[in-house]
């Protein structure tokens, strides 16, 4: 094989895997209603990743965009600077608005795997995939889990193919300051 035709062969793998938005054996939810998912969440547990680090009281607030996107809130308090930080992106669906399969960026063109892979009936518990199984996150409406929650989500996820004796649990101790 020519150099050229490696380099092809390497880009196209690349490309590939870079679509790839939702960890292999995971699916994200059907019958996803947005608008019943809009509002703010409470990271109750995450995988530790470097756009999160050092952070605790760490919240979502998803709303709609005048083009149809969803806003994106995320803030937390760093525990290590002692100060509020906040990123806002957009997030959108990748296809049928009624899976819960959606991208998001914080960093201009570039979309990460947002997928909800379970969430009860009433949308007050949330299992967030990322794109690999180096994210996931548990959301609540409220800052704790019931147990029962707590251990399905666990066994789903393990069952998926996460460590999720890595999960950090999420602090929530204070509020943050009206912006």
């Amino acid at each position: 094989m020519s150099k050229k035709n490696n380099i092809v062969v390497l880009v196209a793998v690349v490309l590939l895997y870079s679509c790839a938005s939702i960890p292999p054996n995971a699916e994200p939810v059907q019958h996803f209603e947005m608008d019943r998912y809009l509002g703010n969440w409470y990271e109750i547990a995450r995988l530790d990743h470097k756009q999160e680090r050092d952070l605790n009281n760490v919240t979502a607030t998803y709303s709609l965009n005048e083009s149809g996107t969803i806003r994106v809130r995320n803030s937390g308090y760093n525990y290590v600077k002692g100060k509020w930080e906040s990123a806002t992106g957009k997030a959108k669906f990748r296809d049928d608005q009624r899976i819960g399969a959606l991208k998001v960026s914080f960093f201009g063109p570039f979309y990460s795997g947002y997928n909800v892979i379970a969430l009860d009936k009433d949308y007050q518990y949330a299992l967030v995939a990322g794109e690999s199984l180096k994210y996931l996150w548990i959301l609540s409406r409220t800052t704790a889990v019931p147990d029962s929650i707590r251990e399905s989500y666990l066994q789903k996820a393990e069952q998926i193919g996460y460590d999720t004796s890595q999960l950090i649990w999420v602090a929530h101790d204070r509020e943050e300051p009206a912006h």
